[in-house]
């Protein structure tokens, strides 16, 4: 088979090196490792259709990975069948911007492109695209489509699923699925492509995606805000959107012991207080109309809170230089966590309006029978998206009899307390190998039932990224 494989691909498209797969065999913090038979790298959609159709005759499993900064292990090569370790399929190679169609705010491109890149060419033609990470350099769109990934500007522009006009997909036998048009309109049936955002992999491998572009905002302001708690957060929230709603593009709360491992273990971090707060929120606005006073608008809300007791402190952003060193602090936390030690992240939403019941929930969950750990919180508030943190020290987790069976009795008692404000356990980082029991636990029985029978419909030998999503008995 890999000669056949290298006949599709070539040499440059090809790694059996045991050393050289290393990379693509590993999730990202280093913590769960697989293995496979090969690497493949095709460089267009026919080649990524042969290699998918060529792995369905032979019954190798295929996993596809992009980036690899998951959370979830959903990248990871893990194979159950005897013999059949499967091949791992990297998009690295299909890195092309196919066209920019700025009167329709259209990107087209393919899978492997990573989306600093995309944000550079879209800035090159007067536009932008919204989804920012603290992975942005190493990210690739087709694993961002894969996850339905978020990010900071989800209060404003939506996750992926809102930002994807189209798709180009390789289904399980190797047919193409192609759905490009980026049409506002089409009510032509099922929209297909729906299915494949979010579904990590499991139906089918993105090689190309219609994007939607957005008109950038030069315009913006920025304010780094202290305040007691979460409570008063949800409440400053409130009067922004009353006053600024549209505007807002970011709106993020992060927890003191959060700041604190990035202050410990990032370069270059500029606090703007000369204590961290105890509860920090990093708010953006931004506008298209250059004459719109952002930054008095966001002066006048502050300034309102300041002098109600809703809030502490507030440092609104005099430079650009000010405002990029608020957010580098903010997208250094996941460097900072794996740093510092274990931490069992909860990728949890509720309602915004139930955010800081959520947290103060977890906290007594967390008190009571986790002592060890210290927690943190960063949340997207603006779109309810609580990220709580468990984080242990090395040693303490070295010490445990099982750890897997640990983290999830961890990851079960704030997912049960996310369950009772009807939330869910996963908004933006996936389920991967990671959740699959905790999506058997907690989906609607008929839900999990329906995403089975779409799983064996598109790929019924189960050799797409198999054990990623749902449970082997699922399918």
């Amino acid at each position: 088979m890999l000669e056949q494989l290298r006949a599709i691909v070539g040499d440059k498209g090809l790694i059996t090196d045991p050393g050289e797969m290393e990379p693509w065999l590993t999730d990202w913090r280093q913590r769960r490792r697989g293995q496979a038979l090969c690497v493949v790298s095709p460089a267009t959609t026919a080649e990524v259709s042969a290699v998918v159709a060529l792995c369905a005759t032979e019954g190798q499993p295929v996993f596809p990975v992009g980036g690899n900064t998951g959370l979830c292990f959903g990248a990871v090569p893990e194979s159950d069948r005897p013999g059949k370790i499967g091949v791992v399929l990297s998009l690295r190679r299909l890195n092309r911007i196919r066209a920019l169609d700025q009167a329709t705010g259209i990107a087209t491109v393919d899978a492997g492109v990573v989306l600093g890149d995309l944000h550079e060419a879209a800035v090159r033609a007067g536009r932008q695209f919204p989804l920012h990470l603290g992975s942005e350099g190493s990210a690739q769109i087709g694993g961002l489509i894969s996850t339905n990934a978020g990010g900071t500007g989800v209060v404003r522009y939506g996750p992926m699923r809102d930002l994807v006009a189209g798709l180009e997909i390789v289904l399980a036998d190797g047919r193409v699925l192609t759905d490009l048009a980026g049409l506002r309109k089409d009510n032509t049936g099922y929209m297909l492509r729906h299915l494949f955002i979010g579904a990590e992999g499991t139906l089918g491998i993105i090689t190309g995606a219609a994007l939607r572009l957005h008109p950038q905002t030069p315009n913006t302001a920025h304010a780094w805000v202290s305040v007691a708690d979460p409570a008063a957060a949800v409440s400053l929230l409130t009067a922004l959107q009353g006053r600024a709603g549209s505007y807002i593009q970011a709106f993020e709360l992060v927890s003191a012991s959060q700041f604190e491992l990035v202050r410990r273990h990032e370069e270059r971090v500029r606090i703007p207080f000369a204590e961290i707060p105890a509860w920090s929120l990093l708010i953006e606005l931004g506008s298209e109309d250059a004459t719109t006073a952002l930054n008095a608008i966001l002066e006048e809300v502050l300034g309102a809170a300041l002098e109600s007791g809703g809030i502490i402190d507030a440092i609104v952003a005099v430079s650009e230089q000010q405002a990029a060193d608020f957010w580098h602090v903010r997208h250094s936390v996941s460097e900072a966590n794996k740093k510092e030690g274990i931490g069992i992240v909860h990728d949890v939403a509720v309602r915004t309006s139930d955010a800081a019941a959520f947290i103060a929930a977890a906290d007594k969950v967390a008190a009571e029978r986790f002592p060890q750990a210290v927690t943190q919180v960063v949340c997207h508030l603006g779109d309810g998206n609580v990220h709580y943190i468990l984080m242990f020290q090395r040693e303490f987790w070295n010490s445990l009899e099982d750890e897997d069976a640990f983290a999830l009795e961890v990851e079960r008692a704030i997912h049960d307390a996310a369950a009772v404000f009807e939330g869910t356990f996963s908004a933006e980082h996936g389920v991967g190998r990671k959740l699959t029991e905790e999506l058997e636990r907690l989906a609607d029985p008929l839900r999990y039932e329906l995403m089975g029978r779409v799983k064996a419909l598109f790929d019924p030998q189960n050799l797409m990224n198999p054990g990623v999503l749902l449970t082997a008995k699922a399918v």
